[in-house]
């Protein structure tokens, strides 16, 4: 893919300065700069570098006014907010690279499935009976769709994950490589000789609109029901949702966070990664918990910080963990004063 300096500047409503036609294929860092890249200044801690950078097309401010002379080869686009439209720059690119349409010889796609339009099936792909696949989907290379599993409008699914039986997945959203939707939740029920009998999971998973859920992250289905990601949530990579979880509405999750069966998370909650919350528990619209603590119990205080294992408030764990910290000089004077006694 290759465009001019010109193109660019078309895009982002700018004026070039230097050689319109020439040309860049890909996008680099300004420090990082090669012939036929485009970069930008956004940063005055970086402006060194635009004397430098080898680096064809670079996106400056309309202020901007260099100090010494830049380098021949170097043509500039001036535009109101570099950051801004560099920003607008990798999101037309991202479509553009995504505007692949049609099905790869090697997919397998059952006779009663549904497939909309301008869809893209890539090499590999696996579509189950009774799917319904809307327009403008995106299933990249080897993604495995089960039974009667339905996407939505313009949602791009990207290599080697896969959407199990029954999983219902919304409108625009984007589900990363890696990804396991509606695998069997972790139930076991011990016998009479102890030995773990296996409960049936007979439920789905739910991914409302406009969701993100990052690599190799794991959505267990319902036992009965189904598990509920909401509208807007955002979930990182690697990440447990144990069957009949919700999560709310524009909820952002880190990595390695692992949820518990059955618990219900409220909408704008923020929870740090490597958060454990134990399963049955409800936590109020809102929330924060910080980064590797441990919810033991239900949270009911709407917008209210948490930190720790198990969590507390965070003031109170910023009071304790002063005195935590200090617990050797105590112990040292302690057994100074039991040695003077």
């Amino acid at each position: 893919m290759e465009f001019t300096a010109k193109q660019v500047a078309d895009l982002l409503t700018g004026t070039v300065e230097g050689d319109p036609e020439v040309k860049i294929s890909k996008l680099s860092k300004i420090e990082e700069g090669e012939s036929g890249s485009l970069t930008f200044l956004a940063n005055e801690a970086y402006t060194e570098y635009i004397y430098e950078t080898d680096a064809s097309v670079a996106i400056v401010a309309e202020t901007f006014s260099p100090s010494r002379p830049i380098k021949e080869s170097l043509t500039l686009v001036r535009v109101a907010d570099p950051r801004m439209s560099f920003a607008k720059l990798l999101e037309a690119y991202q479509q553009f690279r995504n505007s692949k349409v049609g099905i790869h010889p090697s997919a397998v796609v059952a006779d009663s499935a549904q497939i909309g339009e301008q869809v893209y099936i890539g090499p590999g792909v696996s579509i189950g009976e009774q799917c319904k696949v809307g327009n403008g989907v995106k299933l990249h290379a080897n993604v495995t769709l089960g039974d009667m599993v339905s996407i939505g409008d313009n949602t791009q699914v990207l290599a080697n994950a896969v959407v199990h039986a029954d999983t219902v997945v919304g409108k625009e959203c984007m589900i990363y490589s890696g990804v396991i939707l509606g695998g069997d939740g972790f139930g076991f029920a011990p016998n009479s000789e102890n030995n773990y009998q296996k409960v049936v999971h007979i439920g789905n998973v739910i991914v409302e609109d406009h969701v993100e859920i990052g690599s190799n992250t794991t959505i267990d289905k319902g036992t009965l029901g189904s598990t509920v990601i909401r509208k807007g949530a955002k979930l990182d990579n690697l990440i447990q949702v144990g069957h009949n979880v919700e999560v709310g509405e524009n909820t952002v999750i880190a990595a390695q966070t692992g949820i518990a069966g059955s618990t219900k998370i409220g909408k704008n909650c923020m929870i740090g990664g490597q958060v454990g919350i134990v399963g049955h528990l409800s936590i109020a619209d809102g929330v924060k918990i910080a980064a590797q603590s441990g919810i033991g119990g239900p949270i009911k205080e709407e917008n209210s910080l948490w930190q720790g294992s198990p969590a507390i408030k965070v003031r109170d764990f910023q009071r304790s963990y002063v005195i935590f910290r200090n617990l050797p000089e105590l112990k040292s004077r302690i057994d100074q004063l039991e040695k003077d006694s």
